[in-house]
């Protein structure tokens, strides 16, 4: 045999089917399941985000109907608008603590416990003594003597603080409500 029949009996050169889009190769399955996992994961992100905002703005509001409401009964009455103020004023920060801290004995705490657990818990940057003294005893006196104006910006301050921190900056918020000594108060 020749060379040229040799070449004959060749088969043609058969060319592989064209690669086709289905199944993927096992690194589109990997990509497509590490970006599944990361909408997921940026989505509840975000939605505790919203969350928080919304709580935020809720309990802001809150803040300014009872401000508002004080605004409006002042001209009457100022002691008595002024200690009703103060007692708002305390109730909204308290559901607010509450949010935060629902397995402590925050609704029962009073005087300095109060004041202790505001000051470890938020911005009390704008908190000096007579903000401090109508917090913890001024709803229990007969008259009340504070600067409403300041008190509602302490309040709006430390509201936002417990809704906008970053939360993992700050991994002592569940031993600091409790590992106040929170067994009795002064209330």
């Amino acid at each position: 045999m020749d060379s040229a029949e040799l070449l004959a009996q060749l088969a043609d050169i058969h060319l592989p089917e064209p690669v086709g889009l289905w199944p993927p190769a096992p690194g589109w399955w990997i990509l497509a399941a590490l970006l599944l996992a990361g909408v997921i994961f940026g989505g509840r992100k975000a939605l505790a985000v919203w969350r928080k905002r919304r709580f935020c703005a809720h309990a802001l509001l809150e803040l300014e109907r009872t401000y508002n409401e004080f605004a409006m009964t002042e001209a009457e009455d100022p002691e008595k608008a002024r200690l009703r103020y103060v007692n708002a004023f305390n109730s909204v920060l308290k559901r607010v603590a509450l949010t935060h801290f629902p397995d402590t004995a925050v609704a029962g705490l009073g005087g300095g416990d109060w004041l202790r657990f505001l000051k470890a818990n938020g911005n009390c940057m704008n908190l000096d003594r007579e903000l401090a003294e109508a917090l913890s005893h001024g709803r229990f006196q007969p008259t009340i003597s504070v600067d409403t104006g300041r008190l509602h910006t302490f309040g709006r301050e430390w509201i936002r603080s417990m809704y906008l921190r970053r939360s993992h900056g700050r991994p002592q918020d569940k031993q600091t409500a409790s590992g106040l000594g929170l067994g009795g108060s002064d209330a």
